[in-house]
């Protein structure tokens, strides 16, 4: 497979993941990055998703705790919302997610933790009433 072979089946991996992470309408809120910044983009796709998500050794789940964590320790709350997402559509409950983030207040501090909490508080909320409209 040549180098360009290679960067297209990235590019294709990481579609693939971001679809099964994220629901259409948190993807066309992350696409505006793809306007501003094509390489930017094509990095995101390519290499975050269809690098590093499209390995086999952890699970979704698994990658999605060490984001969470990640993310609230850096207080990286833009990029916060759309993975507590991607938690929950790949089988990681309320209860984990309040758990990571109350783990996180002992290395990131209270600020960052109440911080991520209201996110998640609104998250869970958008998500129940989601999946509840589709049943």
């Amino acid at each position: 497979m040549d180098i360009t072979e290679r960067s297209t089946q990235r590019f294709e991996n990481g579609t693939d993941v971001m679809n099964e992470l994220f629901p259409e309408e948190v993807q066309v809120g992350m696409r505006y990055i793809k306007e501003i910044s094509p390489d930017l983009w094509n990095m995101i796709v390519s290499f975050g998703f269809g690098e590093l998500y499209a390995k086999n050794t952890l699970t979704m789940a698994q990658r999605e705790y060490v984001t969470l964590t990640a993310l609230i320790t850096q207080g990286a709350f833009d990029q916060l919302r759309p993975h507590l997402y991607a938690s929950l559509r790949v089988g990681l409950t309320q209860q984990e997610i309040t758990e990571i983030i109350i783990q996180c207040t002992g290395y990131a501090g209270f600020p960052k933790a109440v911080h991520a909490m209201g996110i998640a508080g609104e998250v869970f909320k958008n998500y129940e009433a989601e999946n509840a409209e589709s049943k």
